[in-house]
């Protein structure tokens, strides 16, 4: 009898650890399928955010994993030649879920950083655009220096060259100036006030895994100078089990020759990424003018990234940077050492950029998550030209703390962030100095309500104090509209300021040279209020055309723009604030069209900037273009692309012609190496063929204006090596 109950009792133990086990734990399951065919995939993987390891799909297309306690899962499907498939799935059940991948243009489901959320770039109210690995590759190849191809043929943005001799670059959003323009690497705002030159032409793009771009006010989330737009620069991380080491060699026609070196790796608890990049370029002179139309550079850039995996719920990461370079542009003989009594010009800029970066994740629980970050810069530039030398150093830093809560239909983030920024100026008597220290806390709130399968509403607030300007309340709202599969809208506004400084595009022009201290006292804050509106519509005809148009209206209104006015008397320079808002407005429209392995872009741009009732100097109200490109999967890349750029004010009021540019790539992958050609700009669209670039006399030149490409056509070739 004993015997009996004893056997009993065991049988009952085992029983309720089998219900508790049901209880606890729990399986998700899947069948993957073609979403045009509705054909089973086999072997397609499927990973499951927080739970580690991964599995495949069966012959049958279906997959199960264990997912434990969590009700709640975002999960994550790829498979070779598939779109990789991203999404959140709610209360868990018994039943099997079916996963449609797609294949060729249907809508990819990317997640975006910058917005703070896990949702995909479809369910977020902000709009956001990204430019995809994809995409970053085929633009690595036109310029692998630096990032200005990449966003440069993006709509509504412009790189406004500042100057020849440096080659310095300005990124501007629907027609505002480059100081509007937050740049983000990583979530981290490193690029800013002194730091923000040259920072354009010294980021590389070959370790990015994605770019997001946000147009109009987005400061809730990361400070007021994001007034035109935010740009986040998204860096590869290592994936278990999938390392990544690759070479890539370039060479342009203009004789300027890059090195990239990329390689990551990720075990169980540690990981890393290393990008190195190196540039040569010999000064370049298309149109004989004795004058450098790309400078004489000579560049290394370094980023280590090293990760820990603490456990399946925390991250570590640290990253460090280090660019060094020296640009040496102007008269050719004087950068040949042959300088005389005429060959006298040269200017040079010798710049050291260092910053590091810590970010700490916490996974509290499936719906909580805790992020530390913080980062710090030192930049110091030193510009030289014939009897004058600009040079100074800004240290800057960018600490933050976050809590987010992310649920079905709601998702919170609350924090705070502290920003310094201190710039002193060298070599310069005292009473001249224009240095600054700027220290400012930030608190924000934002919330992303799902009300129902068709509306989501996206608010913020932030406020900051800063000692020299006091409080600034920053409110923000984005409503997302889904209408239907096809077609949604987004509508949005916010406020946004910029902490005075003189690092501007004017300034940057004279070298900083004659321009007087700002005066605190008596230079206002610009402040900023917009909004944007956009309708998108996609559908597939005749199950063979995928067709999307998205449709996009701003409107900007900048109080107290910072302006540089000129004293006639003593030839100096001094800022002020405008009497009268600058006005930015327009729209966007961007078409995709795509059939089997061929895809075309058209785009176009009506950008209207209004200051003083005239039209913004170097802004073109009218942009457009169009590319066409040929893609096998793992063969062939072929692209054709044109765009026209409309006329332009200068300063001097003279209206300038408009011109076209023609480009061509073609690009070979086998198995391990790919092959690239690129004709950029093969129409030879330059400036100096319409109106000399120097003005006389030789030894002490004065340059104009640039609105059109000043190096002309320019080929490229290369090869990248995967190891």
């Amino acid at each position: 009898m004993k015997k009996a109950n004893s056997i009993f009792h065991i049988s009952a133990t085992i029983l309720v650890l089998l219900l508790s086990t049901k209880t606890h734990s729990q399986n998700f399951c899947a069948v993957v399928k073609d979403k045009l065919t509705n054909e089973v995939l086999i072997g397609a993987t499927m990973i499951v955010q927080g739970v580690p390891g991964g599995s495949t799909t069966d012959i049958n297309g279906k997959v199960c994993l264990n997912v434990g306690l969590i009700d709640e899962v975002i999960v994550e499907f790829r498979y070779i030649g598939y779109e990789t498939y991203i999404d959140t799935i709610g209360t868990l059940t018994e039943d099997t879920s079916l996963i449609l991948l797609s294949r060729g243009e249907e809508l990819e489901a990317i997640v975006i950083t910058a917005t703070r959320s896990s949702r995909t770039i479809e369910k977020i109210p902000t709009r956001t655009e990204v430019i995809t690995a994809e995409e970053l590759g085929e633009k690595a190849i036109m310029n692998s220096t630096n990032i200005a191809m990449i966003l440069r043929e993006s709509t509504g943005i412009q790189v406004q060259q500042t100057s020849a001799n440096s080659g310095n670059q300005s990124l501007r959003i629907q027609g505002l100036d480059g100081r509007y323009t937050q740049l983000l690497r990583d979530g981290f705002p490193l690029f800013s006030g002194f730091s923000g030159g040259l920072s354009v032409m010294q980021i590389p793009p070959l370790d990015l895994k994605q770019v997001e771009v946000i147009k109009g006010s987005a400061s809730t989330l990361f400070g007021g100078g994001a007034i035109a737009g935010l740009v986040n620069l998204v860096s590869k991380t290592p994936i278990e089990d999938e390392p990544e080491h690759s070479l890539m060699l370039n060479q342009t026609s203009a004789l300027g020759t890059t090195l990239n070196a990329y390689s990551s790796n990720r075990s169980d608890k540690f990981g890393y990424s290393i990008y190195v990049s190196g540039n040569n370029q010999v000064p370049y002179d298309p149109n004989d003018d004795d004058f450098t139309d790309i400078p004489q550079v000579k560049s290394i850039s370094i980023n280590p990234k090293l990760f820990y995996y603490a456990d399946e719920k925390s991250t570590l990461w640290l990253g460090l940077n280090a660019t060094l370079e020296d640009r040496l542009g102007g008269d050719i003989q004087v950068i040949n050492d042959k300088r005389d009594s005429t060959h006298t010009f040269s200017e040079q800029n010798l710049s050291n950029r260092y910053s590091s970066q810590v970010s700490f994740e916490r996974k509290i629980s499936n719906e909580k998550k805790l992020v530390v970050k913080n980062s710090f810069n030192y930049f110091n530039r030193n510009i030289e030209i014939p009897g004058f030398q600009f040079q100074g150093t800004q240290l800057g830093s960018f600490s933050e703390i976050a809590y987010g809560i992310s649920k079905k239909k709601t998702d919170w983030i609350f924090g705070a962030n502290l920003f310094t920024d201190n710039f002193k100026e060298m070599n310069i008597a005292d009473s001249l100095k224009r240095d600054y220290n700027y220290t400012t806390f930030g608190g924000f709130i934002q919330s992303t309500l799902s009300l129902n399968k068709r509306l989501s509403i996206e608010s913020g607030l932030r406020t900051d104090y800063n000692g020299e300007f006091g409080p600034q309340i920053l409110p923000k709202v984005s409503v997302l509209i889904t209408a239907s599969e096809k077609l949604s809208g987004r509508i949005g506004g916010g406020f946004g300021y910029k902490l005075p400084t003189i690092f501007t595009e004017d300034a940057e022009r004279l070298t900083f040279q004659g321009i007087s201290p700002l005066s605190q006292s008596s230079i206002a804050l610009e402040k900023s209020i917009g909004f944007n509106f956009d309708i998108n519509y996609r559908t597939t005809i005749a199950d063979k055309v995928v067709f999307s148009i998205n449709q996009l209206f701003f409107f900007t209104q900048l109080e107290n723009p910072l302006i540089l006015e000129e004293n006639q008397l003593n030839n100096t320079y001094s800022f002020t604030n405008s009497k009268n808002p600058v006005y930015s407005k327009g729209f966007e429209t961007n078409i995709k069209c795509s059939l089997e392995d061929f895809k075309l872009f058209l785009q176009y741009a009506l950008i209207d900037v209004k200051l003083n009732e005239n039209q913004k100097p170097l802004t073109p109200k009218h942009n457009a273009g169009a590319i066409l490109m040929f893609e096998q999967e793992e063969k062939w890349r072929i692209g054709y692309e044109v765009y026209y750029t409309g006329s332009q004010l200068l300063s001097s009021n003279y209206k300038t012609r408009d011109f076209w540019m023609m480009g061509f790539m073609i690009m070979r992958q086998f198995e391990k190496i790919d092959l690239f050609i690129n004709f950029e700009n093969f129409t030879d669209a330059r400036q100096s063929r319409y109106q000399d670039m120097v003005l006389p006399p030789h030894e002490d030149p004065t340059f104009t204006e640039i609105w059109a490409p000043t190096d002309g056509f320019v080929a490229n070739a290369g090869i990248k090596i995967n190891l």
